[in-house]
This record gives structure tokens, C-alpha cells and sequence, in this order.
């Protein structure tokens, strides 16, 4: 049998792996409609229907479920087989996504150790937002998993399937300050405290970037305080001018300590209470199966793993509790 148009094949597997249509076109980043036309075409040169189309949801037919794992090995393979032959242009050249918090206060000032044991490898660093689990759910042209990086820093659940994932630390959120305010009229001394101080609060623009991380509301309940207003203080969109903002004394941030490593090192940043909040999701290393043929990209791995046990602050307190993603 002559063999089916490549794109009415991928079309089918994206559709069937998601069991959704609008899924698989976000995937390939086409429309809906493109989707179910590549489909009609391939259920017509196979001559046999893939779907059943019920209201609002599809189901694969018996011919359909013989058909789709044989279907996404063969795709898996097809990507391995590129990879295999991508890892001999530049050999030496590793790409790495991280999420721009992480990136900008935690692996940059780490990433000189790293060149100094490998002179030989070009590292090039892409700060995306998209490194963040639920970034760009549902947006149209959305980017893959590694942003077509070589290795990827990911915010998230850590299913990613097909990839080799290592979970580097799952964060923890407690309150942070310039250490100007454990003195003056209202010292920070005990959580009730607080109520002297503004609250610092980050809310990123995209709301569902936000599921998942303690917010003062959760560790004032955690803390048994219910007479502190947290809708009173200041909102930023993003993490970092947040904390440059306690840096300066301009208030209290529930931060993360993995983040604000060099500047409570520095003694710009204090912690004045150990209960904390675990984070719903975690940092990973991700890449694909045939990126570990490369030897430049297994040795930046091999280095962020080191990296990421030896963090002090990995290590979780005694009283910590863990905040859940928002269901």
C-alpha cells in the first residue's frame, strides 16, 4: 500500500494521543480545522474511519487504537533519528532554557564554574518564560518542551513525556526582608509583626503561572494569623523586582530561598521565621534521549545535577509544609 501523506499521519497521532483535536492542533501549531482535514484525508486513503465523533470529544475505532501505538513509536523514532544527526553540528555548543527567575539568580552566578572545567563548550543561555509549566497553555504557536534548546530548566510536574527528566529541587517559599527591618519602631520579631510592615506579592501576568505557589494568604493560614489584611502592600508581575523591592527595605516578600541564595549570602536578604511553603511543582532537567550522545550536553547535565545537590537550600526545615496546585 502507498503510504498516507506525512502530515495526515501526524495529524492523527497528535489528535489521538490528546483524544482531542484543538489539543493536537495546538501541538502542531495549525488550526483545528487543519487537523480535521489531514484526518478525513487519511481515514480516505486508508479507507477505514480513525474516529468516532461523539459530542464535544473524539474516540479512536478499533482501527484506529491498531493503528496509534505502532504510529507514535515510529514518529519517536523519526526524532531520534534527527537528533542523532543534529548532534554533530556543533558538537561543542550546548542551548539551555531556564525560566528568568532561576536563570537570572541562581545559574548565571553559578554558570563560571562551569566554563572554567570546560573552556571547550560554547554555553548559551535562553531566558524563557515558557520554561514555566501552564506559560502558554492553550495560546496559539505555543513552543515546545525545550524551546529548541538543547537542555531545558522546567518549572513544572516533571511528566514530560519522551524526554529524559531529573529533578533538580523542589522550592520552598518563606518570608524574607532587608535585614533593616528587624530594627526600628516595629522590629520584626514574631509573625504578628507583620501587621507593621507592607507585604510584598508578585502575580505574574498570566494567571495559571500562579497555580501551585504559596501566596501570603496561605502562609498567614499556615502561621494561624487571621487579622493581617494581605490585600493591603504591593503587587509586581514577576519575582525579581519583588525581591530586589525587600532588598531595599521596602517591605516583606514571601520568597524562595534557592532564588534569593546570593543575596541572603550577602546579607541583603534575612529570614526572620522558619515556617516555610513548599512549592506544587519543581526544577528539572529536561532533554531528549539522543542529547545524552552528546558529550557536551551530558557534561552541563552532569555539572547541573552537581549543582543543584550541593544547594543548601534544597534541603527542606523540619516545619515545613506543603502548599498543593489549585485543583
Amino acid at each position: 500500500m502507498r503510504l498516507p501523506p506525512l502530515n495526515s499521519l501526524r495529524a492523527f497521532e497528535a489528535a489521538a494521543r490528546h483524544a482531542s483535536v484543538a489539543k493536537a492542533a495546538q501541538e502542531l501549531h495549525v488550526t483545528s480545522a487543519a487537523i480535521s482535514h489531514q484526518i478525513k484525508m487519511l481515514e480516505t486513503h486508508l479507507g477505514v474511519p480513525l474516529f468516532t465523533r461523539l459530542p464535544r470529544r473524539i474516540q479512536l475505532t478499533p482501527a484506529g487504537q491498531a493503528c496509534l501505538p505502532k504510529l507514535t513509536a515510529a514518529f519517536a523514532q523519526l526524532a531520534d533519528a534527527v537528533a542523532a544527526v543534529d548532534e554533530f553540528r556543533g558538537a561543542g555548543k550546548v542551548v539551555v532554557s531556564v525560566p528568568p527567575a532561576l536563570g537570572t539568580k541562581w545559574l548565571v552566578g553559578r554558570l563560571p564554574g562551569f566554563t572554567a572545567g570546560h573552556p571547550e563548550i560554547e554555553l548559551r543561555i535562553a531566558v524563557h518564560q515558557s520554561m514555566v509549566d501552564k506559560a502558554l497553555d492553550g495560546e496559539p504557536g505555543a513552543p515546545g518542551l525545550l524551546e529548541d534548546a538543547d537542555i531545558a530548566i522546567r518549572l513544572g510536574d516533571g511528566d514530560y513525556d519522551g524526554m529524559v527528566v531529573h529533578e533538580l529541587f523542589r522550592p520552598t517559599a518563606l518570608p524574607m526582608c532587608s535585614p533593616r527591618l528587624l530594627q526600628g519602631e516595629h522590629p520584626l520579631r514574631t509573625p504578628e509583626d507583620l501587621s507593621f510592615h507592607t507585604l510584598l506579592h508578585y502575580q505574574s501576568d498570566i494567571a495559571s503561572l500562579d497555580v501551585g505557589r504559596p501566596t501570603w494568604s496561605s502562609w498567614l493560614r499556615a502561621a494561624g494569623l487571621r487579622d493581617i489584611k494581605v490585600s493591603r502592600g504591593i503587587t509586581f508581575n514577576h519575582v525579581v523586582p519583588a525581591m530586589e523591592a525587600a532588598v531595599d527595605g521596602v517591605g516583606v516578600i514571601l520568597g524562595i530561598p534557592i532564588v534569593a541564595g546570593a543575596d541572603i549570602a550577602a546579607g541583603r536578604l534575612v529570614m526572620p521565621f522558619k515556617l516555610g511553603l513548599t512549592m506544587g511543582t519543581s526544577y528539572f532537567a529536561v532533554c531528549r534521549p539522543a542529547a545524552l550522545n552528546n558529550p557536551a550536553i551530558v557534561a552541563f547535565r552532569n555539572w547541573l545535577i552537581d549543582e543543584a545537590a550541593r544547594e543548601p537550600w534544597a534541603k527542606l526545615p523540619a516545619a515545613d509544609t506543603t502548599e498543593q496546585p489549585a485543583a
